[in-house]
């Protein structure tokens, strides 16, 4: 299999490109290769090509970090949100991102222009749908399946999606011939642009399906199962290949992106992957030391050793006991923040105790030179 090429490569930028020099270079190579330009040419299609299948990475805010970091493994099959290819749909998706989706000036002229290339012997594509899925903090911790409905349009049954009445035929469009475009003259040029009575199809429904009125699908209700793998990030979207809105004329249906919420959790704070936690213990294990049972996000418990002297607001690491990394190798930590109880009321038999070890240390101090009571560091830590 041969290897392929790097993207920066392809559009000749380097790897601290901007936005603009990306796109600039995109375009250029787009306008110098594009097989209305260049017919018959399989070579320069092919460049046409791969240019659409770096610029969809090298533009998008959450493939690139991906590639820089693993390369094609980053932004190919599901963890990318590719396939490791770009479909004749998805050049022309971003072809007419560049120039004729952003309404500026001469986007009508390419829209115009390329129109036809899309419409020759295919329908269209589907549009894509996105939902916004929540998931809990334990469930990032061990991945989960979630199964949700959508509601979206679906393939009639009653014609099959073909928008015609069973039992009748179509007709050949009087406006295009059959073709699926017109040609008008423009100054020196001579544009092909859709057929606006047929939309490119070529043929006209002669008798609509009454069931979905000639649209060729009716909303329904659909379930959709996604696995969420561990150590998901918040805001990390999923596309789901053909899970979107049928496409029109025959054409393949469009894709499904989720995009994952993970909820807040009421006793852990997610850093990365390590996990941080609040644990309060008492003024004698502070000083003395002892070990503790603290929770995990998996609902079991860890046992913790509390160091003799330990400090109010120290933080102490627990290995291992954080949200899996999402490359699969290894988990975070969980980080304990101590918290020490201070007492509110005292006996009078603790205040004897406290004064007199408050004496002890007097004669400590005495040694080493004066230094702060323990009543006076508490104060200090807790004022």
């Amino acid at each position: 299999m041969a290897q392929k090429r790097d993207y920066y490569e392809i559009l000749g930028v380097a790897r601290d490109a901007s936005e603009d020099a990306i796109k600039k270079a995109y375009r250029k190579i787009a306008l110098d290769n594009h097989p209305d330009r260049n017919p018959g040419n399989a070579e320069a299609e092919q460049r046409f090509k791969d240019a659409a299948e770096a610029y969809s990475v090298l533009s998008d805010a959450q493939k690139r970090p991906r590639y820089d970091q693993f390369g094609h493994a980053g932004v190919d099959g599901p963890q990318g949100g590719g396939q490791g290819s770009t479909s004749a749909e998805d050049i022309f998706a971003a072809f007419g991102e560049m120039f004729g989706g952003g309404g500026g000036a001469g986007s009508g002229f390419f829209e115009q222009f390329f129109a036809g290339s899309r419409a020759r012997g295919r329908g269209r594509r589907g549009s894509s749908l996105k939902i916004d899925l929540e998931v809990e903090l334990a469930e990032v911790a061990t991945g989960v399946k979630k199964t949700f409905e959508i509601k979206r349009p679906d393939t009639c049954e009653t014609c099959t999606g073909n928008g015609q009445k069973p039992g009748t035929g179509r007709t050949r469009c009087e406006t295009c011939g059959g073709r699926g475009e017109v040609l008008r003259n423009q100054g020196f040029f001579q544009l092909r642009q859709t057929c606006p009575t047929c939309q490119g199809q070529g043929e006209m429904i002669t008798t609509p399906c009454t069931k979905c009125r000639g649209r060729g699908f009716v909303p329904k209700q659909v379930p959709i199962t996604i696995s969420i793998p561990p150590g998901i990030e918040d805001g990390h979207a999923e596309r789901i290949q053909g899970q979107g809105e049928p496409g029109a004329g025959g054409g393949p249906p469009g894709d499904l992106v989720v995009v994952i919420h993970v909820k807040e959790h009421p006793v852990f704070l997610r850093s990365g992957d390590d996990l941080l936690m609040q644990t309060r213990i008492s003024f004698r294990q502070a000083v003395l030391g002892e070990a503790i049972d603290i929770p995990t996000i998996t609902s079991d418990t860890v046992r913790l050793d509390i160091p003799a002297g330990t400090q109010p607001g120290e933080k102490l690491r627990v290995r291992n006991h954080g949200l899996p990394r999402p490359d699969g190798y290894g988990k975070g930590h969980l980080i304990v923040q101590v918290q020490i109880d201070v007492p509110k009321q005292l006996s009078v038999e603790q205040e004897e105790l406290l004064r007199r070890f408050d004496e002890l240390e007097d004669g400590k101090r005495a040694k080493k030179g004066a230094k702060k009571t323990i009543f006076e560091k508490v104060k200090d830590i807790f004022s």
